[in-house]
């Protein structure tokens, strides 16, 4: 792999893997048109800790947030004190709460991944849903509910749709906000809600990878190029989203993903 192709590369994921288009389905319609193979599972890994390393900068105060509220937790649980929650333990507790239906659901569809991957009809359709989801979503949402009126049960609705965006051609980002939106949070809380969540996802998923990939030959300077680029362009777009979000403009891609879902479609059926 050249080092012109580790930062196109780096570039493409991460933009695909906050803007609300499926990293996934575009991998896989690419991969089906132009006949390649998947990459290099290291490199993969690679760029993936890149767009993990962006979503812990950008979202540093959350982050530090959630730890200190699993600390805390974790304190309350050995003294076995009983008190209100502050802000710090609801947060982790709700990410704790979304994190298990979406381990649940991952484990299950991880399974068919490699006939999900390979299927360029099921991923147009999926990426119609998408559509779907963003679009009414956004149109229907006029919640103003933030942490302080958040409950488990939003929590649970939202790790749903996180677990089943492991579908390629549901953006994990998209249906994740969609989710959020559809329970009533307000925009912004929506946009930090869905990715402080999607941290132990990606985390699982990278070590879930990174175990596979152990033991694979590697250039350095590629792998290098790849997971800086991929975690600068990952802090640029993630500034994108939340503007595009905070303006109701998530339609855009609604729009985008109906096209693409049907060429797709499209595609698939006549090749």
């Amino acid at each position: 792999m050249s080092l012109i192709q580790a930062f196109i590369l780096g570039i493409v994921q991460g933009a695909t893997e906050f803007l609300p288009v499926s990293s996934s389905g575009h991998l896989v319609i690419f991969q089906t048109i132009f006949g390649l193979t998947q990459g290099n599972l290291l490199f993969d890994v690679t760029l993936h800790l890149g767009t993990l390393l962006a979503v812990l900068i950008y979202f540093r105060n959350e982050v530090m947030e959630l730890i200190s509220g699993c600390m805390k937790l974790i304190i309350r649980i050995l003294s076995r004190k009983r008190r209100k929650l502050d802000r710090d333990e609801k947060l982790a507790l709700l990410v704790i709460a979304g994190s298990i239906p979406t381990g649940i659901f991952g484990l299950i569809l991880n399974k068919y991944a490699d006939t999900l991957f390979s299927n360029i009809t099921l991923v147009g359709f999926m990426l119609l849903i998408t559509a779907a989801a963003l679009y009414f979503s956004e149109r229907y949402n006029t919640g103003e509910r933030t942490l302080n009126n958040m409950t488990v049960a939003d929590a649970l609705v939202i790790g749903i749709f996180q677990g089943v965006a492991v579908m390629p051609g549901i953006s994990r980002s998209g249906f994740t906000l969609s989710g959020s939106l559809f329970r009533g949070l307000k925009r912004e809380w929506a946009f930090r809600f869905s990715f402080v969540l999607s941290v132990p996802a990606i985390l699982g998923a990278l070590l879930l990878e990174a175990k596979d990939a152990i033991g694979t030959n590697m250039n350095v300077a590629p792998f290098a190029v790849g997971m800086i680029t991929s975690f600068i362009s990952g802090l640029l777009f993630l500034y994108l989203l939340n503007a595009i979000v905070k303006r109701g403009k998530l339609s855009y891609f609604s729009i985008y993903c109906l096209i693409v879902g049907l060429f797709a479609i499209i595609y698939g059926f006549i090749f």
